[in-house]
């Protein structure tokens, strides 16, 4: 979800400069987006305080130090998302699932519009009319009826 005006506020900040929040709650949607948006606000050289979580004060070392805990929890939970999804992707492999989008012709009709090019003489935009598709998908189709 986006929230102009907090992308808004953040723009605006310049180094050295502190954003004040009035509630933590309110600002993050999760512990990743108040991540996101607290290296965001430190990317411009700024800060911030919530006045409802003195904690978490970026101005203090205290503060510095609660950021880079939960930088490396987000870091570590992306971490096992990649691991899970690339497991996911793997079985789905072996499982022999094709991913990508499916072709918008069938193996026979890539055959026939192979030979309708190379027998019958007619040109990819010709073949590509007849079965209403791209001139590009015509030219894919020629690519696996070699194989």
């Amino acid at each position: 979800m986006r929230r102009p005006q907090l992308d808004k506020a953040i723009e605006a900040l310049g180094t050295g400069d502190i954003l004040v929040l009035a509630e933590w709650d309110r600002v993050t949607r999760s512990m990743l987006d108040g991540i996101k948006i607290i290296e965001r606000v430190a990317a411009r050289g700024a800060t911030f305080k919530a006045l409802d979580r003195q904690w978490l004060d970026l101005t203090t070392p205290i503060g510095r130090g609660i950021l880079a805990f939960l930088s490396s929890l987000a870091e570590d939970e992306r971490a096992r998302i990649l691991a899970r999804a690339n497991g996911g992707r793997a079985a789905a492999k072996k499982r022999g699932v094709k991913f990508g989008p499916k072709p918008k012709l069938a193996a026979h009709q890539a055959r026939e519009a192979a030979r309708m090019v190379r027998e019958d003489g007619k040109s990819l935009r010709e073949v590509a009319h007849h079965y209403h598709v791209g001139h590009s998908t015509i030219v894919r189709a020629l690519g696996r009826a070699e194989v």
